[in-house]
């Protein structure tokens, strides 16, 4: 890795990983898929080549479950904490690395929202609604 390298890790702090740009794509993902294993209304995803990526500390941790009858996706998760996790593509090419669990500013900021149509029925453009720096 270099000097643009990016750190990430789980909310407990067992797995970390590290990867470089240039992202393959950052995206948001609108699709039912990606809702139910965020448990939002859609998952923020950076893709990167997988020799752009290296987990640094909780490999052993990292967990892997991949929906059988789709083509490409899976999740990956903490054992401990339940974070989601990056997960290598099945076709070894890439990682899928959700960006909520990078600790450094990427730099760039999503492309687009892919799978609109299947967006969530309830979903408001953030920008639409009042902001607060608390929590309520």
């Amino acid at each position: 890795m270099n000097e643009s390298t990016l750190r990430g890790s789980c909310l407990c702090g067992a797995v970390a990983y590290e990867m470089s740009p240039p992202f393959v794509f950052f995206h948001q993902c609108h699709c039912s898929r990606c809702r139910k294993s965020s448990g939002s209304a859609h998952s923020a995803n950076v893709l990167v080549k997988a020799d752009q990526f290296r987990w640094t500390k909780g490999e052993e941790f990292v967990k892997r479950w991949e929906l059988p009858e789709a083509q490409f996706y899976c999740t990956g998760w903490c054992s401990v904490c339940g974070s989601a996790l990056p997960w290598q593509s099945r076709n070894k090419k890439g990682y899928l690395v959700p960006a909520g669990t990078l600790d450094d500013d990427p730099g760039s900021r999503p492309e687009n929202n892919i799978f609109w149509a299947s967006r969530a029925p309830w979903y408001v453009n953030p920008s639409d609604l009042p902001t607060v720096d608390g929590g309520r």
